[in-house]
């Protein structure tokens, strides 16, 4: 048995399908922080689909009145979950200092669970969301504001989060999303950028090739839509509806061209309200490495800034 894929410290792929999975450290949910607490939900257990929700201790007590952010992590569809410290102390934080509601979905993972499984999942926990909140089934929930529901995700939670906002338009549901907020987000295609073709970046497109490879259907390339945005499906009014969006890029992060193109496509599309943050001298998800930094705490202000304007 042979190691056929691997990023190391993160995941090991065998040639006999087993796959390997190394965490950093996690965080158990807790109701004694100071500033937030947070409890683990069941989506569907048939699957299963699970997610986290933090609620701020100190909130209006006004009905119906909290804004709802609605979170996917990041790792190549293949790793992360909302249990790793990193993102369970910055979407602790954020939803203190947004003074918001945040649901951090764990979706179903590559390569057991390629893609569109990941899209599939999380729709399905905006689907839950609706229920939760509209029934007051979910006590954390019963101050929810269905709508003003925001979607946020970063690196390939970026990409799920823009699907995700796709599929909340053509289908019928009982929420509003009036905002997306992918951070470094992680999309590709079979034709290479220039960033991409430099010598230089011949480690780092290995590595991004490799969770393509793992995540996309069998017989899919990177050109299917779930990498390449612009194979979109959506028509020119439903462009119209998409959501206000902003999208952050680092500035030493490889990824960031694809970020800066993903702006230049929407606006092509004809979203009305698209605009780009750029955090200089920071590095790929940094705030789920460093939650604590003043990089972090600077994009948890952004976030609640463009929360609040809408």
């Amino acid at each position: 048995m042979s190691i056929v894929a691997e990023s190391p410290g993160f995941i090991q792929v065998f040639s006999n399908g087993a796959v390997k999975r190394f965490s950093p450290p996690t965080a158990p949910p807790s109701l004694s922080n100071t500033k937030y607490k947070s409890k683990d939900v069941i989506i569907d257990p048939s699957k299963p689909i699970t997610a986290r929700i933090f609620l701020p201790q100190h909130h209006s007590s006004q009905s119906k009145s909290i804004p709802i952010l609605v979170y996917f992590h990041g790792g190549g569809f293949c790793i992360g979950s909302t249990t790793w410290l990193g993102y369970h102390t910055f979407l602790g934080n954020l939803s203190s200092t947004a003074g918001i509601i945040v649901l951090s979905v764990d979706y179903r993972l590559a390569p057991e669970n390629k893609l569109p499984i990941p899209y599939e999942d999380c729709f399905a926990a905006l689907q839950w969301l609706a229920t939760a909140a509209g029934s007051n089934t979910e006590p954390w929930l019963q101050d929810a504001d269905l709508s003003r529901i925001f979607l946020s995700g970063d690196s390939a939670g970026g990409n799920i989060a823009h699907h995700v906002a796709v599929k909340a338009i053509e289908t019928n549901i009982n929420i509003r999303v009036r905002g997306l907020l992918p951070i470094h987000p992680y999309f590709g295609s079979e034709a290479r950028t220039e960033l991409e073709m430099e010598k230089s970046s011949a480690g780092e497109v290995a590595m991004n090739d490799m969770f393509w490879k793992l995540s996309l259907p069998e017989g899919s390339d990177r050109d299917y839509y779930g990498c390449n945005i612009e194979k979109a499906g959506l028509g020119t009014t439903e462009w119209g509806l998409f959501p206000a969006v902003v999208v952050f890029v680092a500035g030493l992060d490889f990824l960031r061209e694809r970020g800066v193109m993903y702006v230049e496509f929407l606006k092509k599309k004809g979203v009305r309200n698209v605009s780009l943050v750029d955090a200089e001298g920071e590095s790929h998800v940094f705030h789920a490495w460093n939650p604590d930094s003043t990089a972090s705490f600077l994009l948890q202000n952004q976030i609640a800034s463009f929360i609040r304007s809408l």
